[in-house]
């Protein structure tokens, strides 16, 4: 589907107050309270400075973490972060729709930037909300009223249908800001031109959102070969068959990942010539690193993919016009076990095909090896960019596509 949508371009804004949907979720010192990286407000500085200077009054919208979590806190630091980043005074309101915060809302000025509360703070951000219920939260319409546009730029929660994202571009005219402007326009472009072979690489912890993307890739034809690694992989080599012991399928149980083994099944009876699984695995025993063939794992935690898979893998790669990453192949931040996330992304760079990289751990491993400028697109959401490379809807998209044929909204 071809999706249409603004950006800041296209409207004046001086004077206009914006409400600006960012997503700055940040790693947290669970002891200080300390964010421990400002990779995603770097991220976002663009859109607000460049809102601040054109004179707009800027909102800005963001979360931390969700409930249950140690690193559920206010944005208070945040909003200290991101005044250190932007060279803005950015203040913060430690309030989402109070009187107070509306009141600040009301009397800003042109170029101020304020940062409200956790959104997550509030009980109907979080619910599987209709989008007529995303609209008429208390949210939506206490705050939509005091603003003239939404602008999202929060491109990394674009898969995900919640309230300060959906509910706000039903009510006001909306905007893609820079970040979200950027990641559409590279992620299509690469997609009109993807060429065959197409292989995706699925690994990390974050198994569903791996598994979802597979199945739609799969189901689409989008995909010619996936190669597992990480939690995924776990997941279907116990589907499989493959006996991963009693350690390793508890992990995937006290993981919530239980049910994604039968998903697993299904995918492999339908589709087991392009799902390529683990040969060997490298295996915590006494602290250190040891390799097992997948029919000889002892009762212990898999923390990396092995030798002979790396080497399975790294061909597969090397043949491919268009690859998708996401999620490290292992427990990379533990020495010892970065050989398959680190040599898989070498030869991801190496690669000649357009090559994509989900945001998140990959993308800081990455970074961390100076890769940045041999691969084709580093996104900004590992979630966001596998649904839409699978061809999946993205809920934020269609929500600004669906306000940009709306001509009465501009």
């Amino acid at each position: 589907m071809e999706y249409e949508f603004k950006t800041m371009d296209d409207v004046e804004l001086e004077g206009k107050t914006v409400i600006v949907r960012v997503d700055v979720n940040s790693p947290v010192d669970p002891q200080s309270g300390e964010l421990l990286d400002d990779t995603r407000m770097q991220l976002h500085s663009q859109t607000i400075i460049e809102l601040s200077d054109r004179g707009a009054r800027v909102v800005i919208l963001a979360h931390q973490s969700r409930p249950g979590k140690s690193d559920f806190t206010s944005l208070k630091e945040h909003a200290a972060v991101l005044s250190n980043i932007t060279g803005k005074e950015i203040t913060f309101v430690d309030s989402i729709f109070s009187k107070y915060a509306q009141d600040v809302i009301k009397n800003m000025v042109n170029g101020e930037v304020v940062l409200l509360e956790n959104v997550r703070f509030y009980s109907e951000e979080m619910p599987k909300l209709t989008e007529d219920e995303q609209v008429n939260s208390h949210m939506v319409k206490t705050l939509a009223p005091l603003a003239d546009y939404f602008i999202n730029d929060a491109f990394a929660t674009a898969h995900r249908s919640q309230t300060s994202i959906i509910g706000f571009s039903k009510a006001l005219p909306s905007l893609a800001g820079r970040v979200m402007e950027l990641e559409l326009n590279t992620l299509y472009q690469i997609l009109d031109h993807a060429q065959q072979p197409r292989v995706y690489v699925l690994g990390g912890i974050k198994a569903d959102d791996s598994i979802n993307v597979m199945a739609n890739a799969l189901k689409n034809n989008s995909a010619d070969y996936i190669l597992t690694t990480g939690l995924v992989a776990n997941i279907f080599l116990e589907a499989k068959g493959v006996d991963i012991k009693e350690y390793n399928r508890n992990f995937i149980k006290e993981r919530g990942y239980e049910d994604y083994i039968d998903i697993a099944k299904d995918l492999l009876k339908d589709y087991e010539e392009k799902i390529i699984l683990p040969e060997d695995l490298a295996i915590l025993e006494n602290d250190t690193r040891v390799e097992y063939d997948i029919d000889e794992i002892p009762n212990l935690p898999i923390y990396d993919i092995g030798s002979k898979t790396i080497s399975t893998y790294v061909e597969k790669i090397l043949i491919a016009k268009t690859l998708f990453a996401n999620g490290p192949a292992g427990v990379f931040e533990k020495e010892g076990f970065s050989m398959g996330t680190e040599s898989l992304l070498n030869t991801i760079a190496e690669s000649k095909g357009f090559s994509i990289i989900g945001g998140g751990h990959l993308a800081a491993v990455a970074s961390n090896m100076d890769l940045d400028d041999e691969i084709t697109h580093i996104s900004s959401g590992g979630g966001a960019s596998i649904n839409l490379i699978s061809g999946k809807e993205l809920p934020a998209v269609k929500a600004l596509d669906s306000s940009a044929r709306n001509n009465g909204n501009f």
